[in-house]
């Protein structure tokens, strides 16, 4: 039987293969799944692997909230090499031996170099990479062999742990904002070593409130949807869950109409005696069923819309 779009809506944690780019997860989820709204929420290199949360149906309108949230990776380099791709893909600008590695470095001068990273910092991106510039992605210039100047962007990184120092390989745990570039941080703290650095091995552990706990591969998904599609439909996270920590409030019977038409709403339109004062508020009808997202307006003292998710509303614009 064909199955419509609105046959799943919410969030599902994929855990990226090695060798598959975010695109090629969204593709063969579509024909898995047989639908075709499904979107992806932020690029993973195609050599790393781990948590990629997917949007399904009218979800799909989260995967710019999702991509904004904090990440965590644990990641794998060799010092003593330089890339063009800062990671071991690339081709080698630079190398010296791991006895060279061993003689420069010491676990000390690993965590001093490892200190200057951590906190908020300045990085700039690399040319392999999808940022935009003058109308084309870095990594089309790159490949053709032009480099163009890049401007340093802010990034926080709120953790970062050795894991383990095997020389010349480090592992490491980071804890990072969006727009953080593992593989540059590698090659940052290589220079700043004096011996060079590039990523072996990235596995992200978490976007969000996402984790690799909860997350299937592509094949898991697959077999779950031909063999028992009730377990699968159990893995789809539903839209609220990912504001579980916004307030909520339900949307008295009478006042509905406004909350359909995703008109402001007042104290007097809601079951509950006060507005929540938050940038993220859960909005309900009076039987629970989830409907938008609004914010509070101090000015208007009001509620105000910012997605509508409910399937009737597909007319309402985002105000996000």
């Amino acid at each position: 039987m064909q199955r419509t779009e609105n046959d799943f809506t919410g969030m599902l944690v994929i855990r990226k293969e090695q060798g598959y780019t975010s695109s090629d997860v969204v593709a063969r989820l579509r024909g898995i799944l047989h639908m075709r709204k499904i979107g992806h929420t932020g690029t993973l290199d195609p050599q790393a692997e781990g948590v990629l949360p997917v949007c399904l149906g009218k979800a799909t309108k989260l995967a710019d909230l999702i991509a904004d949230r904090d990440k965590e990776y644990i990641a794998k380099m060799r010092l003593g090499v330089a890339t063009d791709t800062q990671d071991m893909t690339g081709s080698v600008l630079r190398e010296i031996s791991a006895e060279e590695v061993i003689r420069l470095v010491t676990p000390e001068s690993i965590e001093d170099a490892f200190g200057q990273f951590r906190g908020e910092i300045e990085q700039i991106p690399p040319m392999y990479s999808a940022v935009w510039s003058g109308g084309r992605r870095l990594y089309e210039l790159a490949r053709e062999g032009i480099t163009v100047e890049r401007k340093p962007r802010r990034i926080s990184i709120k953790e970062l742990e050795i894991l383990k120092i095997s020389l010349p390989y480090v592992e490491f745990r980071v804890c990072c904002s969006k727009g953080t570039y593992i593989r540059t941080l590698c090659d940052d703290i290589g220079t700043a070593l004096g011996t060079g650095a590039a990523m072996e091995h990235l596995l992200r552990t978490r976007v969000g409130i996402f984790t690799l706990e909860n997350a299937l591969t592509l094949s898991e998904v697959e077999a779950l949807m031909r063999e028992n599609r009730p377990a699968l439909e159990q893995r789809i996270l539903p839209v609220d869950f990912f504001f579980a920590d916004a307030p909520a409030v339900h949307v008295r019977e009478d006042a509905l109409g406004y909350l359909r038409n995703g008109n402001p709403l007042s104290c007097d339109n809601l079951a509950e005696e006060s507005l929540p004062h938050a940038d993220y508020i859960r909005v309900y009808n009076s039987t629970g069923v989830f409907y938008a997202l609004y914010r509070y307006n101090e000015q208007r003292k009001r509620i105000l819309p910012v997605k509508m998710f409910h399937e009737t509303d597909s007319h309402i614009n985002d105000r996000a």
